[in-house]
Formats: C-alpha cells, structure tokens, sequence
C-alpha cells in the first residue's frame, strides 16, 4: 500500500449532512452493530453528492453483474473507508436481446441488503436503461438513484419530457435522477460521440428536473486499453450553467490526472464497469485452469482455490486501485 493511499485512508469523514430535493438528511444514530462494525441505512444521493463536492473528491459508482462482484466492491469501500455508490446496468439487465429475463426485483433486493449491511455511506443506483417501464419500476424496488437514457433514435424533446415524468414519481421517493446530455463514444467503435454544449445541459436540467447530469468531455464508453484526457474547460462551463454535480461515465479510460483535475471543476461521480470486468475475468479464468476435479473447491466453498473468490478479490484491488484518483479514500470515517 502506498503512503498516498494509507494518508488518503487517515483522513476524517464529513461532518455534514445536506438536503436535496430528491434526498432527505441522514439521521443520525441510524446504526446497528453488524459483526463488530456498524452498519448504516441506503443514504440519499442528495446527500452523497453534497459531502463529496463540499469535500473535493468524487464517489466512485462500481458496477456489479454477480454477488460475488458486488461483495468485492464492498470490501474495497469498507477496506479503503471510502463512500460508495453500488448497483446495476439497467440496459444489461432488460434489453431484449437476453436470453433468459433478469427480474428488477431481484436485483434491488440485493443491492438494498448489500447497502444496509456496509459499514460505509452508500447509494445503489439502477443505472443506463433505455426502458422507461424498467426504469418506472427500479424506483419502486430499492434504488435510490435511477439514470435513464436516450433510446435509439429518440429525440431530445422526448427525452426530456420522459426524464420529467420520472423524476416528478422519484423525487417523493426520495429517488435521485441522472440523466445525461451529449453522447460518449464507444472504445471498440467509430462512433465519435458529441460532446455536452453547456446551454442545452443548463435547460435540460430546468425542464427536467433531474439531480445529476452524465458529460461527454473525452471520455469514452468501454475502452478497452488505455487512458484519455478530458476537456477541462468544457466540464467547468457545464457545470457552471448546470449548477448540478456532474458525473462522468467511462471511468475505466480515464487519465488519473485529468480526473483529479476535473474533481474540482464540480464532477462529483465517477462511473467505473469495463476494468472491472476485465480483472474479473482475468482472475477467474486463471482459476479455472486447474485439474481440480471437486467442483466445490472451485466453486462455492469459498477457499483459495474457488474462481468466484478470485474475481471477488480481483475486483476488490480494482476498485482499490482507483479510488486514490477519486480522492475518496478514507472519507467514510
């Protein structure tokens, strides 16, 4: 471990706890004892969001696909005393071309029990789905923050208008919206993408009330190798018409330093998917490859030779190695 991180992890945790329209104050004394530790309650976005930009640093969101993930991004939160922001990828779950349907339901009871059992402050967010029957029904099962997207083709006027009808039924369930203006482009792809124009975010955001506002200032969906920077510039003036915290999406390919800079600037969300799996796959396929005949061993018993605890320490270290740029480490407490 380096010193950065060790001092980053030293640090004392916000003493303050905001209101937000979508969010309500976390109370305090809302704990309980939980194997030693104390655990807390799904804490609003509104307020996540708050301590971070009040802090200077940004919450990572680790995206999950499996129990064995999602418990590899808690250990890291809870190891590196770091809030978090846990969930799913709503396209993933629900998009048509499955081969076996996902069940929403399932998936919130999961990440619902996974936040109330953290001992760090964390949110759980149904995130990118096309669907807004899917997403009207994610704000129903656990999530406190739902991000739907522009469908295929669909126009910016009913975008928007679906964005307002969703966050008019969250916001009274102390839901968050993110929505997103301008496109990323995709690493494997020659799509090019469009970056945000601050006066369409800034009435995006009248017109539609949502909470946090996704940007596309050079980073890019799913790039599979290597880092970009981001236009600086661009995300400061976003942020100054919008006056909402900003996320970034395409976390995997983004320069550490570019990121840190940007922190300031008002981005107050980072997303992180693609590197996730990546190390995850590495871990378990390395597992696998083994003569082993008991197949408890190497699934299920949870011991060292078990492929499913090689990728849940996989993504562990992974999230571990990019909270540092977050800044994040060590501001839970």
């Amino acid at each position: 471990m380096t010193a950065a991180i060790q001092a980053r992890r030293a640090r004392p945790g916000p003493t303050r706890h905001a209101r937000g329209h979508a969010g309500f104050c976390y109370p305090p004394g809302r704990t309980r004892p939980s194997q030693g530790c104390e655990v807390m309650p799904l804490v609003p976005i509104a307020t996540l969001m708050a301590d971070a930009l009040a802090g200077g640093y940004a919450v990572g969101y680790f995206e999950a696909w499996s129990i064995d993930s999602l418990a590899g991004v808690i250990d890291a939160a809870e190891q590196g005393r770091a809030p978090i922001i846990i969930g799913f990828n709503g396209e993933f779950h629900t998009h048509a071309g499955r081969v076996l349907p996902d069940r929403t339901a399932w998936l919130g009871a999961l990440g619902r029990a996974a936040a109330d059992s953290c001992s760090v402050p964390c949110g759980l967010i149904f995130n990118e789905c096309t669907s807004h029957a899917a997403v009207r029904e994610a704000i129903g099962q656990g999530f406190n923050l739902v991000m739907p997207i522009p469908a295929e083709g669909e126009t910016a006027a009913s975008y928007a208008a679906r964005t307002r009808e969703l966050a008019d039924l969250a916001h009274p369930r102390g839901v968050a919206v993110e929505a997103e203006i301008g496109a990323l482009p995709h690493g494997g792809g020659d799509d090019d993408g469009s970056r945000t124009e601050p006066e369409a975010a800034a009435a995006f955001i009248r017109e539609t009330g949502a909470d946090l506002l996704a940007v596309s200032a050079g980073n890019v969906h799913i790039l599979l190798e290597g880092r970009k920077g981001l236009d600086l510039p661009l995300i400061a003036a976003v942020r100054e018409a919008a006056c909402v915290p900003l996320v970034l999406h395409g976390g995997t390919g983004i320069d550490d330093d570019a990121l840190r800079a940007a922190i300031p600037l008002g981005v107050a969300k980072v997303n992180y998917g693609t590197g996730l799996k990546q190390a995850w796959l590495r871990a378990v396929r390395a597992a696998l490859g083994t003569e082993q005949p008991d197949p408890h061993v190497l699934l299920g018993m949870g011991g060292p030779e078990d492929a499913l605890i090689a990728g849940r320490i996989a993504v562990r270290e992974a999230v571990l190695a990019r909270m540092d740029a977050l800044g994040c480490l060590g501001r839970a407490g």
